[in-house]
């Protein structure tokens, strides 16, 4: 649950460093926005990185002139503020239009990189599948974003890979490391878990995974099989918690502006990119981030995502608790007002770590649909699943895996008074 005031032309703008009274309006037409796990308002400070941008750094940056010259490195900086922001190394920073390109530049590299070493082995007299013809194996939760799962099941219906789906725990709601491990075949060349649930809020294991991956990969190199690749999609983590790809152990690691107040693009972070992690271009053209995704750069847009990384790296401590104190107030004053029958929250699972601005209730009673709860609502703007589900009506989203549900997220802008009056 995120709670703001909807952005409106005449909108004051909220202080990026501190808590703003953003909702404090008498107006009957104010809004309480929660639904930030779709998508953030831009901050102030990212908008005017942005405009800066579009009036000095004009040029294209492939070009030597000044204001080519000035774009290269207002893209170098964000590129630094990006790695900062993940622990990681610049050159490892790969940009792109946003998540689901990342998702899928992540996929189709694997598919690319598995068939080019069956070549490469088979020319060289060597087994690098113990299965002649064999396809790549990939796997993953039955929880991810869309642009996991279904570029997953199109490779899968086209026999071009095998996909085995992971459901996640109903004890825990995570995807459970053992499963994981389970899953893992001779073929199996990636493991794609997203590090915190976009509807529940529940953070997954990743680093567990990571360390056994790792420690399974030291055997089936010694049996003569290619390591296993790791990637997270961090979405929805970044912003909301610490996050470190050190500390993750992953080899890929999925950016998205918009859920961390910057702009609609994203980027890909790649361990040892071209070295010891393989990526391979979905596009070709004038050979624009060293190949890997090439076209000219949106200069401004990546101003803004490296001017909001820069927020993050300041202030990501101090938004988590923030947001916390928050969402812990809200589910008070749900289960206050409603009683503890006839609200479940969802999302609490015992021991399990959670998003610090995610909330996902039920309301229990007759006619109490979610999109029909919605839809009374004069001042509150939520949802009941992912936004790209949101013509599904009640029926939730894989995600979610729930039904008559309502999703929450809070803003670390958020004023705490400002929730439920």
């Amino acid at each position: 649950m995120e709670a703001a005031v909807a952005p409106g032309r005449d909108a004051p703008a909220p202080a990026a460093s501190q808590p703003s009274g953003c909702g404090k309006h008498n107006s009957p037409e104010r809004k309480v926005y929660m639904d930030y796990n779709a998508t953030t308002p831009l901050e102030p400070e990212v908008i005017q990185a942005m405009t800066e941008a579009m009036w000095e750094a004009w040029g294209n940056p492939s070009s030597l002139y000044p204001a080519g010259r000035k774009a290269k490195d207002t893209i170098n900086a964000a590129r630094e503020s990006l790695a900062k922001m993940i622990g990681g190394k610049p050159q490892d920073i790969i940009f792109t239009s946003g998540g689901t390109e990342s998702n899928n530049l992540v996929i189709h590299s694997v598919v690319k990189h598995f068939h080019a070493n069956q070549t490469s082995k088979g020319h060289a007299g060597g087994h690098h599948s113990p299965v002649e013809g064999a396809k790549p194996h990939f796997i993953t939760s039955l929880v991810e974003h869309d642009s996991i799962r279904l570029p997953l099941e199109h490779l899968a219906e086209e026999q071009v890979a095998a996909v085995t789906f992971v459901p996640v725990s109903k004890v825990s709601g995570q995807a459970e490391v053992d499963d994981i491990l389970a899953a893992v075949r001779p073929t199996t060349r990636l493991v794609t878990i997203m590090l915190a649930n976009n509807e529940t809020g529940v953070v997954m294991p990743v680093p567990e995974i990571s360390q056994r991956i790792k420690a399974l990969n030291q055997e089936r190199v010694a049996a003569g099989l290619p390591p296993i690749l790791m990637h997270t999609d961090a979405a929805q983590a970044l912003g909301k918690q610490r996050v470190d790809v050190e500390d993750l152990g992953v080899d890929f690691l999925t950016i998205v502006g918009h859920k961390f107040y910057g702009p609609r693009i994203g980027a890909l972070y790649v361990r040892g990119l071209g070295e010891f992690t393989p990526l391979y271009p979905m596009l070709f053209g004038g050979g624009q981030e060293r190949n890997f995704r090439p076209g000219t750069e949106n200069t401004p847009m990546i101003a803004g995502l490296g001017k909001a990384a820069e927020l993050v790296t300041q202030n990501c401590e101090a938004y988590e608790a923030h947001m916390r104190d928050i969402r812990d107030y809200l589910e008070e004053r749900l289960e206050a007002e409603f009683g503890q029958k006839r609200i479940h929250l969802n999302s609490q699972f015992p021991g399990t770590q959670r998003l610090p601005n995610t909330c996902n209730f039920s309301i229990r009673g007759p006619r109490l649909q979610g999109h029909e709860v919605l839809a009374q609502c004069r001042v509150l703007l939520a949802s009941v699943g992912a936004a790209c589900h949101s013509d599904h009506g009640d029926q939730g989203s894989p995600e979610g895996h729930g039904v008559s549900r309502l999703r929450c997220q809070i803003s670390h802008l958020q004023d705490a008074a400002e929730i439920l009056g």
